[in-house]
């Protein structure tokens, strides 16, 4: 039986980075918003961890630097790569300009429980977790909020001036509302499992590449989260081949770890179906899509959080003002559009561009140019500040415009 229909100016579906951070700029600017999260909490593994400067200094402009800085992480100032002929660095984060010459390795889940607690403390705010957005309701061609489930099953309304799909790269409201994208084709899908950590390992993330592997190595205290490599639609190749052949195949490129490679059990390994995508339009009339709603991205760099985040100040920015008025015009969400896809374009290109010199040619066994030249010139010239640089900030950083015009409460709130 569907309850009784509940209203608010604006109803965000997806409790991730995008839509957190968005409750949160609308709330503090006085603005009655929704938030649905389909799950019970925030506590998936594997989920990209990675704030970049950009992020860092928005939490600064939000007054969130501090008790950002208490969160239990790790600030990575570059990026090496390994290959069979040695190692250089490739990104040099510590040549940037600003507060924050440095990416921040912090657990997802810690970031959004401590973006939605900050929101709770303003009264027009509200999230409602196990809440699935399961449709869109209209009127004519207009969106005018969505259905939902509970962890129940019950189904439920919101009415809403503006609904903002931000529920991520296989997207319920995009595919409701019948928006088309534009998909790159990408040579790889990634296999994330974990690894102890010894004393005496090494203590920076970096990337192994050697014909025909290539993984992300990352260091989470405790444990190596390990991002490997594999053709694209063929993991079911490697998992029949056996834990064995895969434990083998580990340690052949990470020898340090070779001691390790017996705890991986094929059950825990997560495999992340790799897209490049963009919508062609980023709106429908009363709905605007964020995030990797929006637009899927690589791996590659790690910008997918922060390019969504970005995504969510600039909506904040711009439409502060209409929904204030209670009247979000297709203008207006076509500027949020108009904004964001130069970054988005850029950024994708970027990872492209990547994926096709390099990335395409290991997982067919060979060594690609880009690794011979970087090989030779052992990092040395401009590469490492210009990644640093694209990777830190990316082509357009977002600043908070939108005013806080509500007193916080004192405490943080029990979220609902």
């Amino acid at each position: 039986m569907t309850e009784a229909t509940m209203t608010t100016t604006c109803l965000i579906a997806g409790g991730g980075p995008a839509g957190a951070v968005l409750g949160l700029l609308l709330a503090r600017a006085g603005i009655e918003v929704t938030v649905l999260e389909k799950h019970g909490d925030f506590l998936r593994d594997f989920r990209g961890d990675t704030i970049h400067p950009s992020t860092l200094d928005a939490l600064d402009e939000l007054g969130l630097g501090d008790r950002f800085e208490r969160l239990d992480h790790r600030k990575l100032a570059k990026l090496s790569l390994v290959t069979d002929e040695g190692e250089m660095t490739i990104s040099a984060l510590s040549t940037l300009r600003g507060p924050h010459p440095y990416v921040a390795m912090v657990p997802q889940w810690d970031f959004l429980n401590m973006i939605t607690e900050e929101a709770a403390r303003y009264p027009t705010f509200r999230l409602l977790m196990n809440a699935e957005a399961t449709g869109l309701l209209r009127e004519g061609d207009r969106v005018t909020g969505v259905r939902y489930r509970d962890a129940d099953g019950a189904e439920h309304r919101v009415r809403a001036h503006l609904t903002v799909a931000a529920d991520g790269r296989h997207s319920t409201l995009r595919r409701a509302a019948g928006l088309r994208s534009k998909e790159s084709g990408v040579p790889m899908d990634v296999a994330w499992f974990r690894l102890p950590r010894h004393a005496g390992d090494r203590e920076d993330a970096f990337l192994r590449v050697s014909r025909g592997r290539m993984a992300a190595v990352i260091n989470r205290t405790t444990y190596w989260q390990i991002a490997y490599l594999v053709p694209k639609g063929r993991y079911a190749e490697v998992e029949a081949a056996g834990v064995e052949s895969f434990r083998r195949s580990v340690a052949e490129l990470l020898p340090f770890l070779a001691d390790r490679v017996e705890t991986i059990d094929m059950a825990d390994v997560r495999v992340l179906d790799v897209r490049v995508d963009r919508l062609l339009r980023w709106w429908r009339p009363g709905l605007l899509c964020i995030g990797d709603a929006a637009h899927a991205m690589s791996p590659v760099g790690g910008v997918g959080i922060n390019l969504a985040i970005q995504d969510a100040i600039a909506t904040a920015n711009l439409l502060d003002g209409p929904l204030r008025r209670g009247a979000v015009t297709e203008r207006d969400l076509a500027a949020v559009e108009r904004r964001r896809t130069p970054p988005t374009r850029i950024v994708q290109g970027f990872q492209l561009g990547i994926q096709r010199a390099a990335i395409a040619p290991i997982m067919r066994g060979a060594v690609p140019l880009p690794i011979r030249l970087l090989n030779r010139i052992r990092g040395v010239g401009p590469l490492p500040r210009v990644t640093a640089r694209m990777v830190g900030y990316g082509p357009r950083p977002e600043h908070v415009r939108i005013p806080r015009r509500v007193t916080p409460a004192p405490e943080p709130l029990t979220r609902t």
